[in-house]
């Protein structure tokens, strides 16, 4: 795909913030023996409300889930901060992500125990930032601009 400059950088930027974004969320949760997604998931609302409850309440589903969420976003963020299987990291963010917000759908009525930023009405955050990763999968830039350049150079034949 042939990218302006602005078009490029802008790519490069929302696939770098992103990809912060993941990795510092993942390594929180990494780095703190303590952290679990059970409360999390007990305060989830809307139609899968009793899977995420059931995920929580089991002893042996818990800390797979935890383990997961944990190093999933650590590892989408790193693939994304290194220019890496970029693709397969947006795919998998936006699984992730779909996740979440089916665990927490901003539709009218649910209320929950943890505040939102702000009001939401269908649209909140976590689909912004999953439509971003659909932007960075639809629009690769790892290929001009991270790791996988390195790749594709080795693997150029020389002509």
């Amino acid at each position: 795909m042939k990218y302006s400059k602005t078009g490029l950088v802008a790519l490069v930027v929302l696939r770098l913030a992103t990809g912060w974004h993941f990795f510092y969320e993942g390594m929180v949760k990494v780095l703190n023996p303590d952290w679990t997604s059970k409360a999390y998931l007990l305060d989830s609302g809307g139609f899968m409300k009793r899977t995420f409850e059931w995920m929580a309440l089991n002893d042996s589903v818990l800390p797979v889930v935890d383990f997961l969420n944990a190093w999933g976003l650590t590892l989408i963020g790193l693939s994304l901060l290194l220019g890496i299987f970029c693709r397969a990291g947006a795919f998998a963010g936006m699984l992730l992500l779909l996740f979440y917000y089916l665990s927490h759908p901003a539709f009218p009525g649910i209320e929950y125990l943890f505040p939102t930023d702000g009001s939401y009405f269908i649209i909140n955050k976590t689909l912004v930032e999953l439509f971003a990763l659909f932007v960075i999968f639809a629009f690769p830039t790892a290929h001009i601009i991270g790791v996988e350049r390195f790749w594709a150079a080795k693997n150029r034949r020389p002509e």
